[in-house]
């Protein structure tokens, strides 16, 4: 039964060396799991002079075939996790990072649920620092309305219990999810920026539509914000918040225009801040429909002219190889 097990893992390696770029670590850990237990079977003593003999030359072969899937496996899972969507090539995570590097923006989204998610825009955030690279991070987690909060908390003069009742007021996750962000931004002085509008208002917005909103209400929102949707937009939004798109048609336009409102809004926050603090590259973390390029960039690149890159994860149905384009995003993260 092993042979038949390396003969096709040897053979897919060496047919089909594309498709494993595409496999996520934790089906490779599997795969490696799997090799250990080859290499276990060949290593057991067969008995008998005879037997042994075969034995042992059993053990050699599938020693080596499974040396040569193992490390075909690990070399993938240690380089190749990162799809560049511009030419389809499989790329390691520190190649991605200096190719961003320059961007004045980098805009990473997220599942917020979504632990892994979490571990990534860590990962880039301590790879920036790590290189020397001046940087800030904006935060769809907070209300620009927060700052002062903010502030606080990265420059040390707030305590974890002085600050957590400003997190949990402005985001419902619990704090665990963050906490490696909030503490990484605090421990290296690494300025947080608030993006995010009151709730209150997107709820209106999606309720009623921008006209629902009171003068109190889009005195909150940025000057000269306005709810210009389009089938385009339209589109991006079924396909960014698929399961919204059951809506009555009513209802989704509502919605398509609370997604608008929140987006420019973000944006505009975005661009105010970096107008007033340039030369820092500005890594934006969001929910994935924001970071999405027809979502938050879009609206930067409408308003300004600061160059961006998008990083998304991989999401079965929307986010993944062989569907993204350069419409969807620069980089997709493959594990």
């Amino acid at each position: 039964m092993a042979f038949v097990w390396v003969a096709f893992l040897f053979s897919y390696l060496s047919t089909c060396p594309k498709k494993i770029n595409l496999l996520p670590c934790s089906l490779i850990n599997n795969a490696q799991k799997m090799v250990d237990g080859m290499i276990f079977y060949a290593a057991l003593d067969f008995g008998g002079s005879s037997r042994k003999t075969y034995g042992m030359r059993s053990r050699t072969f599938i020693l080596t075939i499974a040396f040569l899937i193992f490390a075909g496996f690990t070399s993938v899972c240690a380089g190749g996790d990162i799809l560049r969507v511009r030419d389809g090539a499989v790329i390691p995570f520190d190649r991605m990072i200096q190719e961003i590097g320059s961007a004045d923006i980098v805009f990473v989204g997220e599942v917020h649920g979504e632990e892994a998610h979490h571990d990534l825009e860590l990962r880039i955030i301590r790879s920036f620092h790590e290189s020397d690279r001046p940087l800030s991070v904006g935060l769809e987690m907070f209300r620009s309305d927060s700052q002062k909060d903010l502030n606080s908390w990265v420059s040390g003069s707030s305590s974890l219990e002085q600050f957590l009742p400003s997190y949990y007021d402005n985001w419902r996750l619990p704090w665990p999810a963050y906490r490696g962000i909030f503490l990484y931004a605090r421990e290296h002085r690494i300025p947080l920026v608030g993006l995010n509008i009151p709730a209150d208002i997107v709820k209106a917005v999606a309720q009623g539509g921008f006209v629902a909103l009171n003068a109190e209400q889009k005195q909150k929102l940025p000057p000269g914000i306005s709810c210009d949707i389009d089938p385009t937009y339209m589109e991006f939004i079924r396909k960014a918040y698929a399961g919204h798109a059951q809506q009555d048609d009513k209802r989704f336009l509502n919605f398509c225009e609370a997604q608008m409102v929140w987006d420019k809004s973000m944006a505009w926050k975005l661009i105010e801040y970096r107008r007033m603090n340039p030369g820092k590259t500005t890594i934006v973390l969001s929910g994935v429909g924001h970071a999405w390029k027809r979502g938050m960039p879009e609206q930067v690149a409408r308003q300004s002219s600061f160059t961006y890159k998008v990083v998304l994860p991989v999401i079965p149905g929307q986010i993944e190889p062989g569907s993204v384009s350069l419409h969807d995003a620069d980089y997709v993260i493959l594990q």
